[in-house]
């Protein structure tokens, strides 16, 4: 197969020939439709994942057609389409068996704890518990991202941050993951802040359901701005980038008794980023992280993405190359990237 390939960190990623896989006895082995390019990879990339053994295919954001099956497997045929959840539940440990396989003791991530998505073949594990069946209607680049950034947005807006009808919420950072978080929390109803250092960002923010927008940039203090535009703080307030900054500063915005969630991830000089421990004990501020999204809550998404009530394909920003994709993928250096890069070219 043709797949995309690094043998040290932050060392060249060359597109070579490899052996196919080969699926587990409770795993599948998937074409790879469409891939998107999270910044998740990235931060695998450059080091920050200790559980990534060299040499390594990145990718988690798949979708595609299951073309071979392992002994064990009962729920998918040759020729399934399906979405993939970013984390494999196994099934067995006491996470799995409360519902909560997004933080499964013996969790399978592709991409991460086995070779991922930036190939023509993927090889998953743990099939019959964490595939999801895709509708027809629903195409692979759409539902690339469905795997990591729609699901882990809808979990942190949802179910983390609570968020409902008439709630401001309060969006740090406006990649995949935080355009994501605005769209699905405007479509429960939240009115949204979008904040973020990059014009283009917010305006395709704007695009997808905030109805104001902050450039920390440029803003002499944005968390006294965002009090100023919510009446005197945001209900619910994310982190959907993964900074030291942005993380206290979703924090400090909150009103009384709100909610913070971390979604972005918070690697080398961010693992122990300052927040404002005075106000959250003074104001009963709620603080909880979203790693995310369980199997078995896909249907509620697809539903949205059926209803018309959320559409992936507006985050998509290009379709690129496998070739293509290396380039985006290494040079998220900057934060340049806006909205969603998918790869659907692999051969």
């Amino acid at each position: 197969m043709k797949a995309a390939i690094y043998r040290e960190y932050r060392g060249p990623i060359t597109v070579e020939t490899l052996p196919d896989p080969v699926p587990q006895p409770d795993g599948v082995v998937l074409r790879v439709a469409a891939n998107g390019i999270c910044r998740s990879d990235w931060h695998g990339w450059v080091g920050h994942d200790p559980d990534i053994v060299l040499p390594h295919v990145p990718g988690h954001e798949i979708a595609g057609v299951v073309e071979d099956v392992g002994s064990e497997v009962r729920r998918w045929k040759t020729g399934d389409r399906v979405s993939v959840p970013f984390i494999a539940g196994c099934g067995r440990c006491r996470p799995c068996r409360t519902g909560n396989q997004q933080v499964c003791d013996r969790q399978f991530q592709p991409g991460f704890h086995g070779w991922g998505g930036f190939a023509e073949r993927v090889a998953l594990r743990h099939a019959d518990l964490t595939l999801a069946a895709l509708p027809d209607d629903v195409g692979f680049v759409d539902a690339a991202s469905l795997g990591c950034r729609f699901a882990t947005s809808f979990r942190a807006v949802q179910a983390q941050g609570r968020a409902t009808g008439g709630d401001w919420v309060a969006v740090h950072g406006c990649g995949g993951v935080g355009l994501a978080a605005v769209m699905i929390a405007a479509a429960l109803g939240a009115r949204v802040v979008a904040v973020d250092i990059r014009d283009d960002a917010l305006t395709m923010a704007r695009g997808v359901g905030a109805i104001e927008a902050v450039n920390a940039s440029e803003s002499a203090d944005p968390v006294q701005e965002i009090r100023d535009i919510t009446g005197g703080g945001a209900h619910v307030s994310l982190d959907a980038l993964g900074h030291r900054d942005t993380c206290f500063n979703s924090v400090a915005c909150l009103r009384k008794r709100g909610r913070h969630v971390q979604v972005g991830l918070m690697t080398a000089e961010h693992r122990h980023a300052g927040i404002p421990w005075d106000l959250v004990i003074a104001w009963e501020l709620e603080m909880v992280g979203s790693h995310g999204l369980q199997a078995h809550e896909y249907d509620r998404i697809l539903r949205m993405v059926a209803a018309g009530s959320v559409d992936p394909a507006k985050l998509v920003t290009r379709t690129v190359s496998l070739e293509e994709g290396v380039d985006v993928l290494t040079g998220m250096d900057n934060y340049n990237v806006l909205g969603v890069v998918v790869i659907d070219q692999f051969a």
